[in-house]
């Protein structure tokens, strides 16, 4: 008989014993038994700790409006699995998926699978099948060991390194860099997206023998000059330049933060590694840039109080969002609606938002998944970093969201962060 989408997803996560188990082994043994497809003539996989996602989007966008057919692997989801694979821009279809899965399994044999692993071999099956230009697969866990790398990138883009899942990748930068480095190839461009990136990544990719264009040294992002712009057109608010002489005069994009012109950046210097390979002109990266919005990414829900939904879960994600709130600030005060799981660090998030927040609604994660936290011991850490901080704890998101909805008034700021849990129990109820 064959299973739904949900009976598939429930029975891949039995197949293994962990939710996480790195290594290729398994999965690249799966995949060559499934003939060992390439999902597209050209692959761009994209690791890092934030700003994998929106760079994705971003890369898609810009390719999509150049006419190249697209797929896209992320994780994890917001509302629904079929997020995860899209092909030319549309979120794969129950019936695809479950035949895939159909596929895998009958090649695995007794071979146990991941619930991740099973979800990357079906973006490389459905993607190979829809003859697409090009591919572009997101790490979900490090880079060298994750399931993503069983295929050779033609570009590998490492966005930033920080602090996060430091039980898998290690305890600090240079180790964390050493294992998303894992994802270039020698001879091939690798783009790194930060202008400061840890010694340990750009040794990993010599050792490789990638060629690094490195973001600040490559190219670079300045503001650009209010002249730039011709009159009537959309004005100019960063210029991108490469050491080659390109130059180009871009508007914001259209997702909010200021970190996302660093996103931009990384995704327009990926496309022009890939040189004659792919021809996207400068208009085509500026319509991308104008229309292109994550789910998650400051995505602003409401008005009155303005309500915005954000994925950060790490102390660079949170700076990400301190940096927001300081570039748009509330003419009222600031509330939010935070959750964590438990091997996040929760401490660094709080400080890096300080006393930016005039509130805190803490929503315990655990019926939500058995890593969650429960807001009292969200509330522990937050009275130990800020002392005296106004905060009150709920069993779940639902119910911290509605008391911040009940304090809030029409001029103040709620922000809805720290899992995608979170941002996913928001957004369900407003989509």
């Amino acid at each position: 008989m064959t299973r739904t989408l949900a009976e598939w997803l429930a029975y891949q996560e039995r197949t293994h014993p962990r939710d996480i188990a790195l290594g290729l082994d398994r999965v690249r043994a799966v995949w060559e038994a499934m003939g060992a497809p390439r999902p597209a003539p050209i692959v761009i996989t994209v690791g890092g700790t934030n700003g994998k996602g929106s760079t994705v989007a971003l890369l898609e966008g810009m390719l999509r409006a150049a006419g190249y057919r697209t797929g896209c692997y992320t994780s994890p989801h917001l509302l629904r699995y079929n997020e995860r694979i899209r092909i030319e821009g549309e979120d794969a279809a129950d019936e695809a998926l479950v035949a895939s899965f159909e596929r895998i399994e009958a090649a695995r044999g007794d071979i146990p699978q991941t619930y991740f692993e099973f979800g990357t071999l079906a973006a490389i099956d459905l993607m190979a099948r829809a003859s697409l230009d090009v591919a572009i697969l997101e790490v979900g866990l490090g880079g060298r060991l994750d399931a993503v790398n069983i295929v050779d990138p033609d570009v590998a883009v490492v966005t930033t390194v920080d602090l996060d899942h430091q039980d898998w990748l290690g305890g600090d930068r240079d180790s964390i860099g050493r294992e998303k480095a894992g994802i270039a190839r020698a001879g091939r461009p690798a783009i790194v997206g930060e202008p400061a990136p840890p010694a340990g990544l750009l040794q990993a990719l010599r050792d490789i023998g990638a060629h690094i264009v490195r973001a600040g040294e490559a190219y670079t992002v300045t503001t650009a000059p209010a002249e730039a712009a011709p009159v009537g057109a959309t004005p100019v608010g960063w210029r991108w330049t490469h050491r080659d002489g390109t130059v180009l005069d871009l508007p914001r994009p259209a997702l909010d933060a200021p970190v996302q012109v660093a996103n931009a950046a990384t995704a327009i210097a990926a496309i022009h590694a890939l040189g004659p390979r792919v021809d996207v002109s400068p208009e085509a990266i500026r319509r991308a840039l104008e229309q292109v919005h994550v789910a998650g990414r400051l995505q602003r829900i409401a008005e009155r109080p303005r309500t915005l939904v954000d994925v950060g879960h790490n102390p660079q994600a949170a700076r990400a969002l301190a940096a927001w709130l300081d570039a748009e600030p509330s003419t009222g005060r600031v509330f939010a609606v935070y959750g964590a799981l438990a091997d996040k660090d929760v401490a660094g998030v709080v400080a890096a938002l300080g006393r930016r927040i005039d509130g805190w609604f803490l929503a315990g994660l655990e019926r939500d998944t058995p890593r969650g936290l429960p807001a009292e011991a969200v509330a522990a850490t937050l009275a130990a970093v800020l002392p005296g901080s106004a905060a009150q704890a709920f069993p779940d998101v639902a119910q911290a969201w509605a008391a911040a909805r009940d304090t809030a008034g029409d001029e103040d700021t709620v922000l809805l962060f720290g899992s995608f849990f979170v941002a996913g129990a928001a957004l369900s109820t407003v989509t």
